[in-house]
């Protein structure tokens, strides 16, 4: 059998299968029919395109899951107690009314995910049930209903990447209809188990199926998931002495899994988020929702952080960020942004074509006065001079602003090899608090896997705990104060802090001569004995 790499087809609803607790023997019965799909797919439809729509399905059956389960609540104790089977519309207008109250959306027992999907599969075994349009329908109706309610923004435009008219999909609607009604129907076959277990595991199996689509996805993975160790790294240091958050914020959030992971240190009370891709947005409000976050208690919009931000008000008490590396911006060309308070006071603005200490800037704006920011950079924000040197220094000297420095290995980001840093700030240090150093990339501090390097949990422990009792290690940490800093005029470039050098171990020169006198007395005994061998073959010696 192929390489999970070139049958991902295959992969997604396998892994659903282990996180949902199926058993190793269900899951092989299944395999040869799931290498149907794959290789139906394979070679025509590109990982992103699949991702989209796996996704979304998966989501799909999610929502409908959770319908049917709530509808049946509903129904203790009526005549008619499966929802499957309610025909009267005043018993389904009272469930729509509450199912949009508790869950924000409302499924007609004819739109539930297992309706269509054994539709699609009742015809032959030759040719499916056409389905398409009615699914479509489906997807509209979801959007449909929450129209007026508390819940449209976060419900609004959330299937618009699933295409099911797309080419990609088969060149004519009947193979579109076979392959969707096969996806369907596989997916049919896993129990989400929703009123059994946790409902993070689903949520956790979808978060997992994002991250093996972005290991395979290049540099665009970058955009939409930050690896799972640095995410803990992040929000362990902004939860830290705090067991319950009052608000959490991701100017660019991805997927959402940086957010989601500060809820699983700390109790969350909102939500906040911003990203400017459509359907890297929509990949967010889905996985917001299928970790049972509830739709009042996120607010994920989409539009450029920088430039249009649409939480300015608001002040966070958690911010995390992985943003774009050196990503241009129109600073230059955007008067405004000489005025707006988030970058004014620092005398210049971030270069046109790196708004890393934008996106910092902006970050420390929104900050409350009791937060930790905490945000990953490409290493060249703690040296870079001219503009960056400025703001930097300002927000050393001036805002003392900066808690902690802590470097990561290379190439423990999808779609990037150079090496990152973490940047620690908050508000209301006291005057002269020290700044904390952390060399977390040496050999010793991380493990390979495949093409990439990855933390382990005692390195992510390691991070946390020194950040936190804040202790100088030897080849690790140091804790500067900021006389040091200013005597380094502002470099924050971390091997000025903290000594990695090893030294050599001393060289016996009496030793190494010896060796030497040795093996020149061998050279002269083998030089003799080529010379004879020379000598008798009657040929000239080679030296």
């Amino acid at each position: 059998m192929d390489s999970v790499d070139r049958v991902y087809p295959l992969f997604p609803i396998l892994a659903l299968y282990t996180y949902t607790l199926m058993s190793e023997d269900q899951k092989r019965q299944l395999e040869s029919r799931l290498w149907n799909i794959a290789n139906k797919l394979r070679g025509r439809i590109s990982a992103d395109d699949y991702r989209d729509y796996i996704l979304g399905f998966i989501f799909y059956k999610y929502l409908s899951e959770k319908q049917y389960l709530y509808a049946n609540e509903l129904l203790e104790g009526e005549e008619v107690t499966d929802y499957k089977a309610v025909t009267d519309a005043e018993t389904l207008q009272a469930i729509k009314e509450e199912s949009l109250l508790k869950l924000g959306y409302f499924l007609q027992p004819s739109e539930l995910f297992s309706v269509i999907a054994d539709r699609g599969r009742a015809g032959t075994e030759e040719e499916s049930n056409y389905i398409l349009e009615d699914l479509q329908a489906v997807l509209n109706h979801i959007e449909q209903s929450t129209m007026g309610t508390e819940s449209e923004e976060d419900f609004n435009a959330l299937f618009e990447d699933l295409d099911l008219n797309s080419t990609k999909l088969g060149r004519t609607v009947g193979k579109r209809n076979e392959i969707i009604a096969e996806i369907l129907y596989y997916l049919q076959q896993i129990d989400f188990k929703l009123e059994e277990i946790d409902s993070d595991v689903l949520g956790d199996a979808y978060e997992y199926l994002i991250a093996r689509f972005a290991s395979n996805a290049g540099k665009s993975a970058g955009e939409f998931y930050t690896p799972q160790q640095v995410s803990k790294i992040l929000a362990r240091i902004v939860t830290t002495g705090k067991s319950k958050i009052k608000s959490a914020y991701d100017p660019s959030c991805g997927s959402g899994s940086l957010l989601l992971r500060i809820g699983k240190e700390a109790e969350v009370s909102e939500f906040f988020g911003q990203e400017l891709t459509r359907t890297t947005y929509n990949l967010a409000r889905m996985n917001m929702i299928l970790h049972d976050v509830h739709f009042r208690q996120f607010n994920i919009e989409q539009e450029d952080t920088l430039e249009h931000p649409q939480h300015l008000e608001k002040r966070f008490e958690a911010i995390v960020a992985n943003p774009p590396f050196s990503a241009h911006w129109k600073s230059s060309e955007n008067p405004l942004n000489e005025t707006d308070e988030r970058f004014s006071q620092y005398g210049r603005l971030a270069p046109k074509t790196k708004a890393d200490y934008a996106f910092l800037q902006h970050m420390y704006y929104q900050l409350a006065d009791n937060g930790i920011l905490a945000s990953v950079f490409p290493h060249g924000v703690l040296f870079r001079g001219a503009a960056e040197g400025v703001i930097r220094q300002y927000l050393i000297e001036e805002l003392n602003a900066l808690d902690a420095v802590i470097g990561l290995p290379a190439n423990i980001f999808y779609g990037t090899s150079i090496p990152t840093c973490i940047l620690v700030l908050k508000k209301c240090r006291k005057a002269g608090d020290d700044v904390v150093f952390i060399d977390a990339s040496g050999d010793d501090h991380y493990i390979k896997e495949g093409n990439q390097n990855a933390l382990r949990d005692e390195d992510v422990d390691r991070i946390v705990q020194t950040y936190r009792e804040r202790k100088t290690l030897d080849k690790y940490s140091y804790v500067a104060s900021l006389a040091e800093i200013a005597e380094n005029d502002y470099n924050l470039n971390i091997p000025r802090y903290v000594d990695t050098f090893e030294e050599e171990e001393p060289i016996d020169l009496e030793e190494v001569s010896g060796e030497l006198t040795e093996l020149g007395k061998a050279l002269e005994a083998n030089g003799k004995g080529i010379k004879e061998y020379c000598e008798e073959l009657n040929i000239p010696t080679p030296f």
